[in-house]
Order: C-alpha cells, then structure tokens, then sequence
C-alpha cells in the first residue's frame, strides 16, 4: 500500500522586495492580537468598561508576551549560548520564542495592569485565556509556516515531508495538532463564559485553561522532535517540565473557585 503524505515546501516569506521580506508568521503574531483585542473589545463594551483601559492592556500584553517568549527561550532553552552573547536576546527578529515563556510574561504584565488600573485579577484572567487560546491557534500555524517545531517521523497518511528543512520522510505535523486543539479550547471557554456569565467563580475558567491547555501541550510534547540538543538526555522534555506548574496551578485555582460563591453580574449584555 502507498501512502502519499503531504509534501510541505512552503515558503515562508509572504514576498520579497530587496530586504524587505515580511514572513507568514509575522503576520500571523498580529493577527493573533487583532481578534483577540475585537474579543475582549466585546467583554469590555459589556461591562462597560472604556475603550483606552483595553488599549491599554493590549500594550502591556503585547510587551508581556514578546519579552516573556524571548527570554524564555533564552533562558530556558539555550542559557549558557545567550549568557555569553547577551547582545542576542534583543535580535529577535532571529527566531526564538517560548510560549511558556510567553505565559510567564503575561501573568506578569496582567498583574501589573491591574495594579495600574484596579481591575479585578481573575475576572480579567477568565475572559483574556480565551485569547490566549485562540492566539495559539495562529502562532502554531505561524510555526507550520516556518517548517519548525514538528515532530517524530510517522507512517501516517498526514504526515508531513518538510523539505525546506531537508526532511525525506513524513513527521508528524504537532503544529497542526497544537493548533486544532488550542481552538477547540477557546470555542470551550468562551462557550462556557457566556453559559456562566450572570453568576461567575472568578478564576475558574482561568483554572481549567491552564488545566487542559497544558495538558494538550505535555502529551504532543511526546511527539515532538527535541527543540536543543540537551532534551535527548531527558526523560521529559523542556516543554513537559514547564507545563506541570502551569497545570496544577490551574488544578489550585479551580478548587478556590469552586469554594468561593459564584459573583452575580448584572451587568447588560451588549454586542
């Protein structure tokens, strides 16, 4: 029986004009932040919350995710290479981001949002994972566009032969898998949202985010070609290590949720 598997040679670049070169996932990184800013656009109007408060937050995210992908990556994956080229991280234009790293920052700069503008921590965690969620679905098609981050050879029907990378045989295409269920996770999450939204248990969404996204994240992690060279000796990789605290601190936050009486919301629903 002969397979045919998808033969994967697109380019990366969307065109070019001398330098100036602008590549799919470039494109896909702000589309990520255009619809989600459209989303909690609609999550704003309907608390009634002004417009420049959501600009404001895009700002912070935007840096919270870029600096948190960027040194995540550094300092996870390759620390001694960017500890001795420190100059490196800032060219990030080179390749280089870690979502988990990514997370990290987020967490950070929300918390810093909200000191600034003295919002309510898990309420606006509970309606921004949703964003999140979706973002993954453009960054990992971003990451397909790229022919990187793909996983273990297969015999699969789907696999994909990546031949700008020099690949002969099919592997699994994980960005594809990443990708489908980071958006069946946001269709989930803002399907529950709405079902929830006159009585809320600040934090539960929040909670089960963390809960099913990393636990997608771990298990195609096992089909995952090692990121650097060092995985090969672990039993888990990177990946894995760092979505375990990821996922029991959404194991924590959904069990003070569920202690604490859901929050009665009156406010009007707007479109």
């Amino acid at each position: 029986m002969v397979l045919n598997y998808i033969h994967w040679h697109v380019n990366p670049e969307i065109f070019s004009i001398g330098e100036f070169a602008p590549r799919w996932y470039g494109l896909l990184f702000a589309m990520a932040f255009v619809v989600g800013y459209y989303i909690m656009l609609r999550y704003f109007k309907r608390e009634g919350i002004k417009q420049d408060v959501l600009d404001s937050l895009t700002m912070y995210m935007f840096l919270g995710v870029l600096l948190g992908a960027r040194l995540g990556h550094c300092l996870f994956y390759e620390p001694q290479y960017y500890l001795a080229h420190p100059i490196k991280i800032l060219m990030v234009w080179q390749g280089g981001l870690a979502s988990h790293g990514a997370g990290f920052g987020m967490l950070i700069a929300l918390y810093l949002f909200v000191r600034k503008h003295k919002k309510n921590y898990l309420w606006l965690f509970d309606r921004v994972v949703i964003v999140v969620a979706l973002s993954g679905l453009f960054i990992r098609t971003g990451n397909l566009m790229n022919s990187e981050i793909y996983g273990h050879e297969t015999q699969l029907p789907w696999g994909f032969i990546f031949e700008l990378r020099g690949e002969t045989m099919p592997k699994h295409p994980t960005q594809l898998y990443e990708a489908i269920s980071y958006l069946l996770i946001s269709v989930l999450l803002f399907w529950l949202l709405e079902k929830t939204y006159k009585k809320e248990r600040h934090g539960f969404i929040f909670g089960l985010f963390l809960v099913i996204f990393f636990t997608a994240r771990f298990f195609i992690e096992f089909l995952k070609e090692d990121q650097v060279d060092f995985e090969a000796t672990m039993k888990l990789n990177m990946g894995q290590w760092l979505s375990i605290p990821f996922f029991l601190a959404g194991i924590a936050l959904i069990i003070y949720s569920l202690r604490n009486k859901p929050v009665a919301n009156t406010s009007k629903k707007t479109s």
